[in-house]
């Protein structure tokens, strides 16, 4: 019986030290190692700097004089176009983690990875942060190299700003972190050298809100600031000491990817269609109606009651169409009728300034159409510009501002039958 009694002691000893050792078993494996930015950092981090060449151009804005171009993920630079043919490099405002932005009076509202964080640019030589809501975005993460699996991510060290590949050690049957991206590597051509810095002390002024381009995800209303995130929509209240309160965020449909504005409404697109809110109570947007398509990237733009919608098909994009629809809108934009649908090569970003259309088609260029004639767009293409590769524009005051591959392109079609490029800002591609 003693020895029944010891047999069973050793077993359980056995046992428990083969289960504590089972809790420390590692692996060694080449992996993507995090790069961090500390919070503090990333909230220390917005200041203006002197100018510097466009490597990875996304979205533009325009407000007053001057046109902002994000780099992504790393901030905005500032160009004065109060003369077109010659803009000037005002500087960059170093926004880490920056994709959109939006402007209500001199204030600058943008992303900064998991932050919503407003600038005050009055003055250029001296913007200053006025407030930021923090952690309001989704945690994301940068490309990386599929050929390796992602190491172990902490959240409390920070947000990733990029991936080194290397030999790490960690626990067995670690659960990797689920992954997306917030912006597409867009390649860049031709070679410039930008020289200069900030110059003088000028800043936003004069009208209250600014322009974004179709594929904006920030969208402006009164004293509201509107956002579209993956699925769901925010609604901001802009305070009158440029601090920001979040009132709703609210879910409205899978990828959810820009927001468009006009007559007191909000046109949301998103891969599988576009959806109507009507902002007579701007606090809480309310459901008008849905216009459903095939599963594609589709920015929208809005002129009285119709709509033009590119769709897009790819990678990124999912589906495989590439088209413009024309949408009748109709009973208050509850109700939706598909005019006419024509093929396109690879659409992007589009504008509209009365009866002219200008689509970013891709490869095939940037094109320029009369839509007075809903129903024979094609058969009114008033110019196309082939040898460029446009992501999206901003049609004012006979101006186009337009971004691509090559960089920021400005055209005047004062006279549409006389469209001409008028000045370039190159992008500088990196090694």
């Amino acid at each position: 019986m003693r020895q029944t009694k010891y047999i069973i002691s050793l077993l359980v000893i056995v046992l428990a030290i083969t289960s504590s050792c089972t809790d420390k078993v590692y692996e060694t494996f080449m992996a993507n190692e995090p790069v961090y930015l500390s919070y503090e950092d990333l909230r220390s981090a917005v200041k203006m700097t002197t100018a510097r060449e466009m490597n990875n151009p996304g979205k533009i804005y325009f407000k007053d004089q001057y046109i902002f171009i994000n780099e992504k993920m790393k901030g905005v630079h500032v160009y004065d176009v109060s003369d077109p043919a010659n803009p000037q490099n005002k500087g960059f405002i170093e926004i880490p983690g920056n994709v959109d932005i939006a402007i209500k009076d001199n204030i600058l509202y943008a992303d900064s990875y998991i932050d919503l964080v407003s600038i005050d640019v009055t003055s250029f030589a001296s913007i200053k942060e006025t407030g930021r809501v923090k952690k309001i975005f989704p945690y994301t993460l940068p490309t990386y190299d599929t050929k390796f699996p992602l190491a172990k991510l902490d959240e409390t060290k920070g947000v990733v700003t990029g991936w080194e590949v290397k030999s790490v050690r960690q626990e067995l049957e670690q659960r990797y972190y689920p992954t997306y991206y917030r912006y597409e590597s867009m390649s860049m051509d031709k070679t410039y050298s930008s020289n200069g810095g900030i110059t003088g002390s000028s800043g936003t002024s004069g009208s209250t809100y600014g322009v974004g381009g179709s594929m904006a995800r920030f969208g402006l209303y009164e004293s509201f600031l509107y956002i579209v995130n993956q699925n769901s929509l925010l609604t901001f209240k802009l305070n009158s000491n440029s601090e920001v309160t979040l009132l709703n965020t609210e879910y409205v449909s899978w990828n959810v990817e820009t927001i468009f504005i006009t007559d007191k409404h909000l046109f949301l697109g998103t891969q599988n269609g576009m959806i109507v809110k009507s902002l007579e109570v701007p606090e809480r947007p309310s459901q008008k109606g849905s216009f459903s398509h095939m599963t594609a990237c589709d920015p929208v733009v809005i002129k009285g009651d119709l709509a033009f919608v590119t769709l897009k098909g790819g990678n990124t994009c999912r589906g495989t169409l590439n088209q413009l629809d024309v949408v009748k809108m109709s009973n208050g934009y509850s109700q939706f009728q598909l005019l006419k649908s024509y093929p396109m090569y690879g659409p992007q970003g589009l504008g509209i300034d009365d009866d002219i259309l200008f689509v970013c088609d891709g490869d095939a260029g940037l094109k320029i159409y009369n839509v007075a004639d809903p129903l024979a767009i094609t058969q009114n293409l008033i110019i196309s510009f082939p040898s460029i590769n446009a992501y999206d524009v901003i049609p004012t005051n006979n101006y186009l501002f337009m971004i691509g591959e090559k960089g920021f392109m400005l055209y005047d079609y004062s006279n549409i039958e006389n469209i001409k490029q008028i000045g370039i800002i190159p992008v500088v591609k990196k090694a």
